[in-house]
């Protein structure tokens, strides 16, 4: 009788619970949450299942919570002017109090000022463009990290590998431009120079693009850092093998843009990416990260039928890591008293004057900023409107894949291994470089086209210093010697190619030098 009485009272306990917990989901305050991203590229794919699965994951965790999120997510179709438009929608006729993207950083000037003067934080975890600042922009919030962040990193490669002059190559736009003037301030701190920058239109055709490549193929310098987006630096690389840039002599480093994405590039790009290297956002491997990456296919694949599997990166874990980031912080201000101030003027669709203000949205923005918690993707901390870099891997491509050649961290700058002290002298694992060499690339190669540095020599009375001859066949001049041995050895130990060519000349007039 007493085992009955307690199985009895054991289901009423549940019993109980489970109306408890029906009663505060069903008494549970909604927040309007906006997100926009471009659902037809991968990342927005990507970020579309991970935001999904973060919403059941944390009010699975936290079902007491009187304040739940409501997502209205928003197609940015990749156009500037279609992102500002739903923007305008979700904040005019759904009164969001967040907005969660969008995508590109172009987009995210326009709508984070709209966010200024609605009073909505606008947080973006893959809006990377240093052009995006808080202090003109007190409402967004970069849920990502700044691509500034590995300029040093790429500028510590360059110092270990001894070149002295290297070439950009950059999309023209707002992301690819922002991060240009970081890369050439570090990159003269360890005496290296930028003598040319190679600008691509994000509409660059083929043929404008090997047109620049071929421009590229008559300077001397040999080592690239690109970035631009995933699209046009698939199409990029292509044409750089087919010209022959990606022979031996060459050095590329792509930013981590690309190498972020670098699982799901098409294997022919992957191909033509054979020897470059890399930078990307380290995770470390966890169970639980394992865990949820299984989850993440399963879902990916009822979402996205018709798609090939795509695997897990960095963006779907931070857009998984801002929805808890959001939900953390409208459990601690919730929406009590919370309400859309109108401005004088009459309400109109079409008016920017007429944008409602959030009472909410400072506090709102508050929270966020001071939340701090380890996320799928590492340790969460926003409190200075951006993410704080840790570690950089850095990879080289080899065959059908990638493997790890070291790490970067702010102590430690470049390392074979994680965890290991600072060494007197930083290097990385042996690179396969382009054209399958093992040898590191000089930086420089002698320009298809240039004027010839001319030397003047004639025979001295000690031929063993300076002797001149004339080829009777080419009718160059030929000179050998030990004065010609150290003024040749000097020009090798150049940073950079100086062609010259031997001009003869004659001491009879004068007799002397």
């Amino acid at each position: 009788q007493m085992e009955l009485q307690n199985v009895i009272m054991l289901l009423l306990l549940t019993i109980n619970l489970a109306v408890a917990q029906n009663t505060s989901r069903e008494e549970a305050q909604e927040l309007h949450v906006g997100v926009i991203l471009d659902l037809g590229s991968i990342v927005g794919k990507m970020a579309r299942t991970s935001v999904s699965l973060a919403m059941e994951d944390f009010y699975a965790v936290h079902r007491n919570y009187s304040t739940k999120l409501v997502l209205h997510i928003r197609d940015s179709m990749s156009d500037d002017v279609q992102a500002a438009s739903q923007a305008i929608d979700l904040l005019e006729n759904y009164n969001v109090e967040v907005i969660i993207g969008p995508q590109k950083s172009s987009q995210a000037i326009f709508i984070s000022k709209l966010g200024n003067k609605s009073h909505v934080p606008v947080i973006s975890f893959t809006a990377t463009s240093p052009s995006l600042s808080s202090k003109t922009l007190p409402y967004f919030v970069r849920a990502t990290i700044n691509d500034s962040a590995q300029v040093n990193c790429i500028a510590s490669m360059v110092k270990t590998y001894g070149w002295r002059e290297v070439v950009p190559i950059y999309e023209d736009t707002d992301y690819g431009r922002g991060i240009i003037p970081y890369l050439v301030d570090v990159l003269q701190e360890v005496d290296a120079r930028v003598p040319y920058q190679s600008v691509i239109p994000l509409s660059a055709t083929s043929e404008q693009i090997t047109l620049e490549l071929y421009k590229l193929m008559t300077m001397q310098t040999t080592v690239f850092v690109v970035h631009m987006s995933f699209t046009l630096a698939s199409l990029f690389f292509i044409k750089a093998r087919e010209v022959g840039m990606m022979n031996k002599g060459y050095a590329w480093i792509m930013t981590d843009g690309v190498t972020n994405l670098i699982d799901s590039l098409n294997p022919s790009v992957l191909e033509s990416l054979n020897g470059a290297i890399g930078v990307e956002f380290y995770v470390p491997k966890t169970k639980e990260l394992d865990d949820f990456a299984m989850r993440w296919n399963m879902r990916f694949q009822i979402d996205n039928p018709t798609d090939p599997p795509l695997k897990l990166n960095i963006f779907g874990l931070w857009g998984y890591d801002t929805i808890w980031a959001v939900a953390h912080a409208a459990a601690k201000v919730g929406i009590a008293n919370a309400t859309f101030q109108k401005p004088g003027a009459t309400r109109n669709s079409i008016s920017l004057e007429t944008l409602e203000t959030s009472s909410n949205g400072p506090k709102l923005l508050q929270a966020i900023l001071q939340n701090k918690f380890r996320g799928l993707s590492g340790n969460i901390d926003l409190s200075n409107r951006q993410l704080q870099i840790s570690t950089f891997r850095i990879i080289n491509v080899v065959g059908k894949g990638w493997r790890d050649i070291g790490f970067w961290t702010a102590q430690n700058e470049l390392s074979q291994h994680l965890n290991k002290t600072r060494q007197a002298t930083t290097h990385l694992n042996p690179v396969i470089w382009p054209g399958e060499s093992i040898e590191i690339p000089r930086g420089f190669k002698i320009p298809v086209s240039g004027k010839k540095l001319q030397v003047g020599v004639c025979t001295s009375g000690y031929p063993e210093f300076v002797k001149v001859e004339k080829d009777h066949i080419t009718g160059a001049t030929k000179a050998i010697g030990f004065s010609v041995d150290v003024f040749e050895e000097a020009v090798k130990r150049l940073p950079y190619a100086v062609p010259y060519e031997y001009v003869l000349f004659s001491t009879k007039d004068d007799g002397s030098y």
